[in-house]
């Protein structure tokens, strides 16, 4: 048997089964947000964890998983983060919704050992055009949706919609070159 990779940050996932999920393929300790019921206490846990080993925020590829990595932010914006795409997360039972805990094996450790982390205040980074995101087919007309979810996962910055897409890009510091490069890659398998 191989040994299970460690992790030394704390990872913050939705629930009992994510942390089932995660303690299967890799050693490591969870904070759990109870869903999107994410309240002062866990928020304060959260904060307490990046303060001692740091974070990891590892949420479902939905609207609730964006949701709550959205309000862990506003607390610790300098948190880590794991991202899986929503193909990857998909359940292997119809009616059931997307989810860390149906990932395989490779696409959770694929998602923990890109973690990336939020850049801020760099006095040399350009911020992209909304102009050239447009230009790019990313926001508004055919298939911007289908593009956007490439790029996040060619990026590892996670499904976005059209707003959130710029926050990301300015978020992860993703430089013009960064972005002509994944969209050659998102335009081929389009």
């Amino acid at each position: 048997m191989t040994e299970k990779m460690k992790i030394e940050e704390i990872i913050v996932v939705e629930g009992k089964d994510d942390t089932r999920r995660l303690l299967e393929v890799v050693e490591a300790d969870t904070i759990e947000t109870i869903g999107s019921a994410i309240n002062e206490d866990i928020l304060a846990q959260i904060e307490h964890a990046q303060e001692m080993r740091g974070v990891i925020i590892f949420t479902d590829p939905d609207y609730s998983g964006e949701k709550i990595r959205k309000t862990i932010m506003e607390v610790v914006p300098d948190a880590k983060h794991a991202f899986l795409s929503r193909r990857l997360a998909e359940p292997k039972r119809r009616g059931s919704s997307l989810g860390v805990e149906h990932a395989s094996d490779e696409a959770i450790i694929e998602a923990l050992r890109k973690v990336v982390t939020p850049v801020f205040e760099s006095d040399d980074y350009e911020e992209i055009p909304r102009q050239v995101l447009l230009d790019y087919g990313l926001i508004a007309g055919a298939r911007s949706k289908e593009r956007r979810e490439k790029l996040g996962d060619e990026l590892r910055i996670g499904y976005t919609n059209s707003k959130q897409l710029i926050k990301r890009l300015q978020m992860f510091r993703i430089t013009k070159e960064e972005l002509k490069e994944a969209m050659d890659k998102v335009e081929e398998s389009l």
